[in-house]
């Protein structure tokens, strides 16, 4: 170890979680890495419990909650979720980023 340098910590996250992040590896994540954070909020804003949405709301500021999802992931979120959480902090998104945001579960033949 190096003298002077800060190691991180690696924080654990809840195994009450994984229904929530179901095809994560839970024991790889670490909830201070910002790719993981991002998918954590975002998965459990989107299908989590409320056990689960009260760890996420406990473990992470309001600021970095609000910061995922007014930049959400393409192709993540559900519609109602999405909805839900943009009222929630009093966002508005273009019809072309709400769209780029939105699951769609698959490939779509017929377009108007």
């Amino acid at each position: 170890m190096r003298i002077g340098k800060k190691t991180k910590k690696i924080e654990k996250i809840p195994a009450f979680l994984q229904s929530a992040l179901w095809s994560y590896n839970l024991e790889k994540m670490n909830p201070r890495d910002k790719t993981d954070k991002r998918i954590i909020v975002e998965q459990v804003l989107n299908y989590g419990t409320w056990k689960q949405l009260e760890w996420v709301v406990n473990f992470y500021t309001w600021r970095e909650i609000k910061e995922v999802v007014k930049n959400p992931s393409r192709g993540l979120w559900m519609k109602d979720s999405i909805n839900y959480w943009m009222k929630f902090f009093d966002l508005k998104f273009s019809k072309a980023k709400l769209n780029k945001a939105l699951f769609s579960p698959g490939p779509k033949f017929f377009t108007k």
